[in-house]
């Protein structure tokens, strides 16, 4: 029961992902890109880490989205200034990953399938936000601060491309 819940969360957050690069208008995209948030949220609840679920819920559907589409309504993109010569790179990648993944299983190792872990007795003392938050600022800092800083430069950039755009529209 429990791998075809997981075939299905990630059945649909393959589908969704590609539904993300595919569709033409930014807002279908983001709409995508939500569905996906929901069912990552999904994966989380089955691992047993509810407070993931909420964060990925409260912060990446709530806030990163709706930051998204601020920044997609605000640079005001045109269709046709889009770019989408990608999407048959993309799916023929994804093409070739999936085949990589059925000749995995074709060998007959599937112990990667098997979603039941046995849990650590000295985390299970702990609770999920104990344990994330000793893991994220002590084995994982640099890779924490170091993506605190790429979503500074992409904000700071945003905000560049549209004073960029309102200080050519009151020049001209």
């Amino acid at each position: 029961m429990a791998s075809l819940v997981f075939f299905y969360f990630a059945s649909i957050i393959l589908l969704t992902a590609s539904l993300v690069v595919i569709f033409r208008n930014p807002v279908y995209s983001a709409l995508s890109l939500l569905v996906m948030f929901f069912h990552v949220a999904g994966l989380y609840v089955t691992l047993h880490a509810e407070f993931l679920a909420v964060v990925q819920i409260m912060v990446y559907a709530g806030a990163i989205l709706v930051l998204y589409l601020f920044v997609v309504m605000l640079l005001n993109v045109k269709r046709e200034e889009r770019f989408h010569g990608q999407t048959n790179v993309a799916m023929g990648l994804g093409a070739i990953m999936l085949v990589e993944s059925f000749l995995l299983m074709l060998q007959g190792d599937t112990s990667w399938l098997s979603l039941e872990a046995t849990p650590n007795p000295e985390t299970m003392a702990k609770g999920n936000v104990e344990s994330l938050g000793e893991v994220l600022y002590s084995t994982y800092l640099f890779p924490f601060e170091l993506a605190s800083l790429i979503l500074l430069v992409a904000m700071v950039g945003a905000v560049i491309l549209s004073k960029k755009g309102i200080l050519e529209s009151k020049s001209s």
